[in-house]
């Protein structure tokens, strides 16, 4: 909340907070914008923060219910930028500096926890990977530290190390910068900040139709009625299928469900983020002492957001094999976010074949951790229509031409494909 003196603060709290005054506005939409922004989560109100700050153009974000309700606030809330391709280690390491700085920047604490993401190595084969993208990372100037059995030990001493193991660790590579963020406090700390510069964030206002003259868009036909736009935005992220077809346009995504789970709260047990090159489970603990679990997406087209108990079994049993401790405790409450899924794993940052309507989308199952970096350059190419440096990598026209980014032949998880 803006402008609360301690006072304030503890009179709203014992007061049963009716006397809180609202982080940011609800305003009725304009007839015109600059830059229309569709879609509130994450990636969106960045976009629209970054936009208000360094481009001085006028700008609503349009959401269909809340802000954060989607994938913002359906995910496992990891931080890193220990990629092995370029294009990918360019665009994650410029948003995890932009992490480092981000609660600074935005005056509220988006509770960014640098504790190190851990990527487990299995067996020789392993170790050599982790090796390779360690020395690509630190040839790009991003810290990457390979780790033996024992210092993997030393540092989560409840990881199951005997010889016996379901998945025997040979050692692993840590990234001591990344980490994790509460995610609804970035979605609320952009909100807040874009909000101030002027940026009107229209809640409860659904995207029905484009507005198309000429194969150049004009702006969007909403619930609320009609708005205009110099240039629109979508950033829906597992929507962005169904809201590109609004315009007549295909996109090659696939949404799919990518599910999470919290266990009961615990004293802390785990102080770092868990993943593993082979295992494709993921583990850290929350700042309430929850262990937050993740896995493969459910890799069937669906919106449901329900998932499937077949996964939730199969990660807990990845991650009971790795952590045997993890068995004690129970799950509390599970949820499943839906991602576009593109063929190569990677987004798609580029205006479309409709003038003045560009896309940002594609994230697949890793858009939480660009978030800053992703609203940056979104804001630039929006600004200016001009696709930012960082972004051409990740251009639609990667498809047809064959230029693709595929990160998941060197990553962690497996080719969806």
């Amino acid at each position: 909340m803006r402008g609360y003196s301690a006072w304030a603060l503890l009179r709203g709290g014992l007061g049963g907070h009716r006397h809180w005054r609202p982080a940011w506005r609800s305003p009725e939409p304009r007839k015109q914008y600059d830059v229309i922004i569709i879609g509130g989560g994450g990636h969106g109100l960045a976009t629209a923060y970054y936009l208000a700050k360094h481009h001085r153009v006028s700008v609503a974000v349009l959401e269909r219910a809340w802000l954060g309700g989607g994938n913002t606030g359906r995910n496992t809330t990891i931080v890193r930028s220990n990629y092995r391709l370029p294009a990918y280690q360019a665009l994650l390491e410029h948003s995890l500096k932009l992490w480092e700085g981000l609660s600074d920047e935005l005056n509220y604490n988006v509770m960014f926890s640098q504790r190190g993401a851990l990527f487990l190595g299995h067996s020789d084969s392993d170790m050599t990977r982790l090796a390779e993208r360690g020395d690509a990372l630190r040839c790009a100037g991003i810290d990457a530290e390979l780790m033996t059995r024992e210092a993997v030990a030393k540092l989560v001493p409840l990881l199951d190390m005997s010889d016996k193991a379901r998945f025997p660790i040979a050692g692993g590579m840590i990234q001591r910068r990344g980490g994790t963020a509460r995610h609804d406090a970035v979605a609320w700390g952009y909100a807040r900040a874009a909000d101030a510069l002027g940026v009107d964030i229209i809640q409860q206002c659904e995207v029905t139709g484009f507005a198309i003259s000429g194969g150049r868009v004009t702006g969007v036909e909403t619930s609320r009625g009609a708005i205009e736009a110099d240039r629109v935005g979508i950033v829906v992220a597992g929507n962005s299928g169904h809201v590109a077809g609004l315009a007549g346009l295909r996109l090659p995504v696939e949404s799919q469900l990518l599910q999470a789970f919290v266990t009961e709260p615990v004293k802390p047990m785990i102080d770092t983020v868990i993943m593993s090159q082979s295992v494709h489970c993921y583990i850290s603990q929350s700042d309430k002492g929850e262990i937050v679990l993740g896995g493969d997406p459910d890799q069937y087209p669906t919106y449901s957001q329900r998932g499937v108990p077949m996964r939730i079994e199969e990660v807990a049993g990845q991650a009971i094999g790795l952590v045997p401790a993890l068995s004690k405790l129970r799950m509390l409450r599970s949820w499943a976010g839906t991602t576009d899924m593109t063929c190569d794993g990677g987004p798609i940052i580029d205006e479309t074949p409709i003038a003045n309507l560009h896309i940002n989308g594609g994230w697949c199952y890793g858009g939480f951790k660009a978030t800053c970096g992703s609203g940056w350059v979104f804001a630039e190419q929006l600004a200016t229509g001009d696709v930012h440096p960082l972004a051409r990598p990740f251009s639609l026209d990667r498809f047809a031409t064959g230029a693709m980014q595929d990160e998941a032949a060197v990553g962690p998880m497996p080719n969806h494909r």
